[in-house]
């Protein structure tokens, strides 16, 4: 059957592959490489008869992988972690580079082979670093934000280092050659910037008006793969030209769309490429070759390791994030793949090389958990045997804070938050990573710790073992994971209140430990429709029932196990039924050190209390020798003017509007 035999082989081979890879928590690409190596005619095993085709199909994978990370690459991504990743990657890679040239040199390559084998090991892995902070829970804290955004700039580094590493052949005649290349990618990138705004677009349009799944991929297979034939034709790298035919997508009203149905052929076909890889590895010269294997292995992770340590430090990043950073980073990456297989096809590097390489950077990846592991105790270790440095901390007494609200996030929602404790003279502390709401807060004199609230190192600064309560306004899920995670472990009992963009993500943000969720786009919009109720003239009660009910329904679900949230909710659906009032007991009331027995207030006023809010407790029906106290929020049952009267009791500075006269008459009428 041929190729179509051999496919079959290939499929089967990856998913047994994938299957072990999964069960020992490695990525899926080292269960294809495993997969590859099966088939490979180096083991005699079942043999791929077709390599070559193979190799074709895998060309294809090598486009569609790009051309996904064309769609997926967003400056955004990259904004909070800009200086590092946009500067420092590039000096990191040549850093790299001229190690792996040293390197080369030592072991014996000449001036060409060693500039590629520092090409080659510069280059860590997307997949294997992704996988490994999910598996960790470490998504969204300052380490990986720094990794990914590191990562994105090496991603996108792969293109022009395709384009330049095969002239090394022959520097002389290469730099005419490179200088002609340039002049091509560059006529090539206006050329697609006039399709992009004006021909693409109109295309995705039209297939998109026909409501064809099927048609849709087959438009967007189509862009990708024939904007980098057009590449190839013009003498540039294939792959090239499918991501900018991604980037040029991924400015589209189709692009997420786009990327989804992209997706199951990018895997396949990636999945090919790299099972085409592990086909290339021969064991026979791994054993042979073990020492050199094991010692380049150990020289890149160290030079990584430093490299990447020092010059996340350079840019301002202390603590544990250079450790982290460095650990994380230091493997070879699945474009060194795509690379090796460029050198390899130009003849720019030996088949002794290539294999090198691929060993060497299958058990960098493989190793990659465990080195990224050993973060914390290599930092606690650094802790002991050096003075580490301190967390940046303003208007802070000396001798420290206790049973305070620690504010992870000193933005506008921080600021408010801060605002109106400081008004309560309730002691509170903000987490600020932002250099400039530093100045701003510093100025106001708001206590403030400089760091990020998802490290241990900032949290402990904070003190969050002795707080009282913990307020994230991040609006990122998966920073407020992270933070809630490492709070649960300093400090059990502490209470955490957390804001959230969606309400799927309420039940994990509770069963992590969030006390309270709040839902500000829902806020919002409960409160924008209050204030039209009001000018359209509708009851406060009616209101009030309302919006009560619209929240009982968000967030009642989830608290259903939460006795005094239960209590209160019982309490809120009473005031619907039987027309209840909610009013605050202010420090000019009269009723306050009062008992209900005393005041006789259902004798007098006419009206019933059938519940109290007083701080964490709920009190339903209180007792006749119930003491009113300070901010008792009391559940109040009457007609309007019962109801007015007790108002004036419970807040003398209250003021009755003559919009409220107005609504009140026409209630009791």
């Amino acid at each position: 059957m041929g190729i179509a035999a051999d496919i079959a082989i290939i499929i089967v081979a990856a998913l047994i592959g994938g299957s072990i890879a999964q069960q020992f928590k490695q990525p899926l690409i080292l269960g294809y490489i495993l997969a590859g190596l099966l088939v490979s005619p180096y083991t005699g095993l079942v043999t791929i008869t077709e390599i070559h085709d193979i190799e074709l199909l895998a060309e294809i994978g090598v486009a569609l992988l790009l051309f996904a990370l064309g769609i997926e690459f967003s400056f955004s991504e990259l904004k909070p972690v800009r200086w590092v990743a946009m500067i420092g990657t590039p000096i990191q890679l040549a850093l790299t580079i001229g190690y792996g040239y040293i390197i080369g040199r030592i072991l014996g390559w000449d001036l060409s082979s060693s500039i590629w084998i520092g090409a080659l090991i510069s280059i860590s892995s997307t997949m294997v670093v992704l996988k490994t902070l999910v598996n960790r829970g470490l998504m969204g804290s300052l380490s990986s934000r720094v990794m990914i955004g590191m990562l994105i700039v090496q991603d996108l580094a792969i293109i022009p280092l395709m384009i330049i590493l095969p002239l090394l052949k022959d520097l002389g005649s290469g730099l005419p050659i490179l200088g002609l290349a340039a002049l091509k990618a560059v006529g090539f990138l206006l050329v697609m910037v006039l399709a992009g705004t004006r021909i693409i677009p109109g295309v995705m349009k039209f297939i998109a008006r026909s409501n064809s799944r099927e048609l849709f991929l087959l438009a967007t297979t189509a862009i990708a793969l024939g904007v980098g034939y057009a590449t190839y034709l013009v003498g540039l790298s294939f792959a090239f030209g499918a991501f900018v035919a991604g980037m040029v997508i991924s400015e589209s009203e189709y692009n997420h769309q786009a990327l989804s149905d992209i997706v199951p052929l990018r895997d396949v076909f990636g999945m090919l490429f790299f099972v085409s890889v592990g086909m290339l590895i021969d064991p026979a010269y791994l054993i042979s070759h073990l020492g050199e294997v094991l010692l380049l292995v150990s020289l890149v992770i160290i030079g990584k390791c430093f490299i990447f340590g020092i010059l996340v430090r350079f840019f301002g990043y202390y603590n544990i994030v250079p450790i982290a950073v460095g650990l994380g980073l230091s493997q070879i990456g699945e474009f060194s793949f795509v690379l090796a297989r460029v050198g390899l096809s130009t003849n720019s590097i030996s088949q002794d090389l290539y294999a090198l390489i691929l060993s060497t950077s299958v058990i960098t990846m493989i190793l990659t958990p465990f080195l990224a592991s050993l973060t914390a105790p290599i930092y606690k270790l650094r802790k002991r045997m050096f003075k580490h440095e301190s967390v940046q901390t303003i208007n802070i007494p000396e001798t420290g804070m206790r049973d305070h609200v620690v504010i992870a996030g000193g933005g506008r929602v921080g600021q408010n938050i801060a605002k109106a404790l400081h008004h309560l003279d309730v002691p509170f502390l903000l987490i600020e990573l932002d250099s400039h709401r530093i100045s701003d807060l510093k100025d106001i004199g708001n206590p403030v710790v400089f760091g990020d609230a998802s490290q241990p190192i900032v949290l402990e600064a904070a003190s969050v073992e002795h707080a009282r309560l913990l307020l994230i306004t991040t609006p990122a899920v998966i920073i407020t994971q992270t933070i809630t995670r490492l709070c649960r472990d300093l400090n059990p009992e502490l209470s955490i209140i957390a804001r959230c963009g969606e309400e799927e993500q309420m039940k994990t943000l509770h069963d992590l430990g969030v006390s309270e969720v709040v839902l500000p786009a829902f806020e919002a919009g409960l409160e924008i429709t209050r204030q039209a109720f009001q000018r359209l003239g509708v009851p406060p009660m009616k209101i009030l029932q309302f919006t009560n009910k619209l929240r009982q329904g968000v967030y009642n679900p989830e608290r259903e196990t939460d006795q005094d949230y239960r209590i209160l909710s019982h309490l809120r659906r009473a005031s619907d039924l039987l027309e209840l009032s909610w009013i605050l007991v202010t420090e000019e009331s009269p009723l306050i050190g009062n008992t209900v027995k005393t005041l006789e207030i259902r004798k007098n006023m006419g009206v019933s209390i059938v519940g109290v809010v007083n701080g964490r407790d709920v009190l339903p029906n209180p007792d006749l020798n119930y003491c009113f106290a300070q901010n008792d929020l009391l559940a109040v049952m009457g007609n309007p003017q019962q109801l007015s009267s007790f108002q004036q009791l419970a807040d003398p500075n209250e003021q009755v509007s003559p919009e409220q006269d107005q609504i009140t008459d026409k209630q009791a009428g």
